[in-house]
């Protein structure tokens, strides 16, 4: 299975939901791990994963969010 990591933290919205959307768009299947270091950031990005197939999940990490979505 292939994962991804993209840092997003330090990035206004909407650059983390387009950085996912980039790596997204060359995945088929596998898990991303996206880090945020907003609430507004982490609830843009799970719905885009939703929106766009992806199961995801979040938690607290390094004083931010790790959003998890996987296919």
């Amino acid at each position: 299975m292939e994962k991804k990591t993209v840092d997003a933290r330090g990035l206004s919205c909407p650059q983390p939901v387009i950085e996912t959307k980039r790596v997204l768009d060359k995945m088929s299947a596998g898990e991303i791990e996206i880090l945020v270091d907003t609430v507004t950031s982490r609830e843009n990005v799970i719905r885009f994963a939703q929106h766009a197939g992806w199961k995801s999940s979040w938690a607290e990490k390094d004083g931010g969010y790790a959003v998890t979505a996987k296919k």
